[in-house]
């Protein structure tokens, strides 16, 4: 019995389902994973099976073209892989899960072809169609100044989709002698979708007509030890603090302004170089430079964290009980900021740009006594089992009924 996992993304989009494969594989289920082909040492670090699906994503995203220019024909090109490279891989499966609305628009055609369930995972509520909160426009396509109700947003979101992909999905889906969509969005997503984030940091509010399966954030236990250079550093002063954006585009000049307004407040500083490549400004030793890293180890250890706001740093963060300065730059991002200031548990920085004096005024709100006490007692609630929720859910509910039939 074998399940396929298909996302297309970064870290933050590959890790959870990373997270799902292994819960899956401890109750007996053989996974494959079709991710970009950047992800290949990590899949093998845990034992998966990878099947690369599109070209590597660190070009995308850190190439010279913006992706809002380029992102239509990007997907287009990934729809075209998953009716040929995601169709091949998952022929033996007896289960498509996916995530990632543009880079999914394939899978569920595939699934019908093959006759074999399928199942949408958004990883933050505002990608899900809801009253309570707007759409995120596609990029390059932004939604018209006048119109503002969310009912409105959402239904020129779903036409933003037809109109993009709705042909090209038709030519393809007649190809394998598959009836046309009415509402490619809607056909990508299902009428039960399930949310991959936790209740208390990311809950969904009930919407008619869209019935969501919240199954709590995928987590992948990390037990890799920290590097011995840093423990020294960790152990030779009080906490310092963390800065890092991850794998997006980080802003200009954001080491030295973050450096800066760091050391202002007479901290150390932790700078996680990460896809934007960040780095020292100088050789004092009260900073240290950081790669690829465990932060659900590193994280306990610092004073605050000062990120982009991926919904899994974000989570990470909260885990820890550790105030959080959140600088968003796209995407889901201004969710995750405003959720931790609304919690209560840091600071919503304003803006993507971030001044020295910005930065300082922020990390002195997250660094109060009592935004340390409010996350402390968040991170207490924050639930670490959605992963086995959902691998729990997929055998009972998909798998075994399929089996005994």
């Amino acid at each position: 019995m074998r399940v396929l996992l298909s996302t297309y993304g970064s870290r933050g989009d590959v890790e959870p389902m990373i997270a799902l494969g292994t819960r899956l594989r401890a109750l007996g289920v053989d996974v494959r994973v079709c991710v970009p082909p950047d992800f290949a040492g990590l899949l093998a670090g845990v034992g998966l099976e990878l099947v690369p699906v599109g070209p590597p994503v660190h070009p995308v995203l850190h190439g010279s073209t913006p992706l809002a220019m380029g992102m239509p024909q990007h997907a287009a090109e990934l729809m075209a892989a998953q009716f040929d490279e995601l169709a091949t891989a998952a022929e033996d499966c007896v289960a498509l899960v996916a995530s990632g609305m543009l880079h999914q628009l394939g899978a569920r055609s595939v699934t019908e072809h093959l006759g074999i369930p399928y199942v949408y995972t958004a990883y933050s509520p505002v990608f899900l169609p809801s009253w309570h909160h707007p759409p995120l426009p596609l990029p390059g396509q932004p939604f018209p100044a006048e119109v503002t109700e969310n009912r409105l947003l959402w239904d020129l979101n779903a036409r933003s989709y037809d109109a993009l992909f709705g042909a090209d999905l038709a030519v393809r889906r007649a190809a394998l002698d598959l009836p046309s969509v009415d509402r490619v969005r809607d056909h990508v997503f299902t009428d039960r979708p399930w949310l991959a984030t936790d209740p208390t940091l990311g809950p969904w509010r009930d919407t008619p007509g869209v019935d969501v399966v919240q199954t709590g954030a995928w987590i992948l236990p990390d037990e890799r030890p920290l590097p011995v250079k840093l423990m020294q550093f960790l152990d030779a002063g009080p906490p310092p603090i963390y800065i890092g954006f991850g794998s997006v585009r980080a802003p200009a000049n954001i080491a030295p302004v973050a450096i800066g307004a760091i050391r202002s407040l007479g901290h150390r500083v932790i700078v996680g170089r990460g896809w934007a490549d960040l780095a020292l400004i100088d050789d004092r030793n009260d900073c240290f430079l950081v790669g690829e890293v465990n932060q659900q180890a590193l994280f306990p250890r610092v004073a605050a964290v000062v990120h982009h706001g991926g919904a899994g740093t974000t989570t990470a963060a909260a885990r820890a009980g550790v105030p959080q300065v959140v600088t968003p730059q796209d995407g889901d991002q201004p969710y995750w900021a405003s959720r931790v200031a609304e919690l209560g548990i840091g600071a919503d920085h304003a803006g993507p740009t971030p001044t020295v004096r910005s930065l300082t005024d922020a990390l002195r709100a997250a660094l109060a006594p009592e935004t340390r006490t409010r996350a402390t007692a968040v991170a207490g609630a924050i639930r670490g089992d959605g992963a086995t929720v959902a691998a729990t859910l997929l055998v009972d509910a998909l798998l075994r009924p399929r089996v005994s039939a």
